[in-house]
């Protein structure tokens, strides 16, 4: 029997949500930053035209040039539909069931559609947030994939590279980190990695970094030595302390107690955005599987499609390793200072990077579809297809029964993010203190579950009532400006 929410999914209407906020405003802005994308590249490729047709008029230059003129002609009609979208959305019109274009969740999508058309319920500011948003990154991968050319365009793609750039500095220092770490592991006359107490309090260390990855937070895995990791378990106990005030729910010993009583578990990640949080997700991955008995394997599950603009895709994950292997990467801008202050980090990310490699070569760590899945996914990507639905994890069980029953045999699965756990909480109106277990719903006790997740959308649950009234009346946008944050672990019970 379906799962029934006792309250309402967020709703648009609301004027002082955020969801209100984000069909006014933020989606716009979003679908104007892709038809910019779309109009530069055709701007682009008509330089290329033009530049072949003056350069000679032979029959392969023609032929050239005709390609580019067939690319440019079909990104003008995805312009045409993404601006006619931006038209509607102003207007409240109503959503469009989507058309049918080879790839996977169109039924889905428009099943629910009709189910919303019924209730009278079908327009950008009356659908519930959750399904409308999912279900204009759908459109927008369906607008694409009609093409026969920009089948493998992610619009976002550039704006996610420009900012990974620029976390240079961050990723060189948790690099030599890194670097440290191992020295301490191998070469230290007291291995580290035999002491629980340091080992715990390195654990929260790199959970608190990937909680906050997004943030690129430069007071995170500062460098490591034997007296840096005992100023950690005082003074870094109260810097825990102080970033613990703004931890609503904190999980962390109970998720560690837990980790403890694995052996060579297989942990999974259910990842969020790609750049530098992904790197956070491999350094926290690297850091159980080398420095713990506790994991010997790391799984990570990427959305099939471009999704909410950042979100992990196969090939994302694929780049990222040669991205951070290739010292042309970053810019001089980030290169310089890093090279002046501590150039062995330069050396000490390659060595990571090899590591990593390695651990993907063995299986040590792995995408839940091949490395190779194109965009869109294949026959062999039907695991990852969930994620991209607009269906709350409640309904894993009877919608994706196949990732379902793999995730019952993990040690572990970390939900990462502020879409994983709407997606996790049905994204309703629930009281802030309701209990996780109840607001996850069928999902909860199904395998272990921790989710880590900073505060960028309405839906709260498992804080404090005096906390969240407290809060609520102070003025703060605790809930969506991403000050707040939530660690939330819930063991198996079933």
């Amino acid at each position: 029997m379906p799962f029934s929410a006792p309250f309402p999914p967020s709703d648009p209407r609301d004027r002082t949500s955020f969801s209100y906020e984000t069909v006014l405003k933020r989606w716009p802005v979003i679908i104007t930053g892709v038809i910019d994308v779309l109009h530069q590249r055709c701007h682009d490729m008509s330089l290329e035209s033009n530049s072949l047709e003056a350069a000679s008029n032979a029959t392969d230059a023609q032929s050239k040039i005709d390609i580019i003129q067939e690319k440019i002609g079909e990104a003008t009609k995805v312009i045409e539909k993404i601006s006619k979208l931006k038209y509607e959305m102003a207007r409240d019109r109503p959503l469009e069931k989507l058309p049918e274009d080879g790839e996977p969740g169109i039924r889905g999508y428009n099943d629910e559609l009709t189910v919303l058309e019924n209730e009278k319920r079908n327009t950008w500011f009356t659908a519930p947030w959750l399904y409308a948003e999912c279900y204009l990154y759908r459109l927008l991968r369906s607008f694409l994939n009609q093409t026969t050319s920009w089948k493998s365009f992610d619009p976002f793609y550039d704006q996610n590279l420009k900012t990974f750039k620029h976390s240079g500095q961050s990723i060189f220092q948790i690099a030599t980190s890194m670097h440290e770490l191992q020295a301490l592991s191998t070469h230290s006359s007291v291995k580290i990695n035999s002491d629980p107490e340091k080992i715990e309090v390195l654990f929260t260390e790199m959970i608190q970094m990937c909680l906050w990855g997004n943030a690129t937070d430069l007071s995170l895995l500062t460098h490591i030595s034997e007296e840096d990791i005992q100023h950690l378990q005082s003074v870094g106990k109260d810097a825990q302390a102080e970033r613990a005030k703004f931890i609503l729910k904190d999980d962390q010993k109970a998720v560690w107690q837990h980790l403890q009583t694995l052996k060579d578990a297989r942990i999974d990640f259910v990842l969020d955005n790609s750049g530098f949080e992904l790197f956070t997700d491999l350094v926290f991955a690297d850091f159980l599987v080398t420095h713990t008995p506790h994991v010997s394997s790391v799984v990570f599950h990427p959305k099939l499609i471009p999704w909410f603009v950042s979100d992990v895709t196969p090939p994302d994950f694929k780049s990222t390793f040669s991205l951070l292997s290739d010292p042309a990467f970053f810019p001089a801008e980030v290169i310089s200072p890093v090279q002046k202050a501590n150039p062995d980090s330069i050396q000490h990310l390659d060595e990571m990077i090899t590591r990593w490699k390695k651990y993907l070569n063995q299986g040590v760590f792995k995408l839940s579809v091949d490395m190779n899945t194109r965009l869109g996914g294949d026959e062999d990507s039907k695991k990852a297809e969930f994620w991209t639905t607009p269906r709350p994890y409640w309904d894993m069980e009877t919608e994706a029964p196949e990732i379902f029953s793999d995730l019952k045999e993990s040690g572990l699965v970390i939900f990462k993010g502020d879409l994983n756990y709407r997606k996790l909480s049905g994204d309703l109106r629930w009281p802030a203190w309701t209990s996780a277990e109840e607001a996850f719903g069928p999902l909860a006790g199904s395998f272990p579950l921790l989710s880590l997740r900073t505060n960028k959308a309405d839906v709260v649950v498992g804080v404090d009532k005096d906390i969240a009234e407290r809060l609520d009346v102070s003025g703060e946008k605790w809930r969506v400006d991403g000050r707040y944050a939530l660690v939330t672990f819930i063991p198996r019970s079933k």
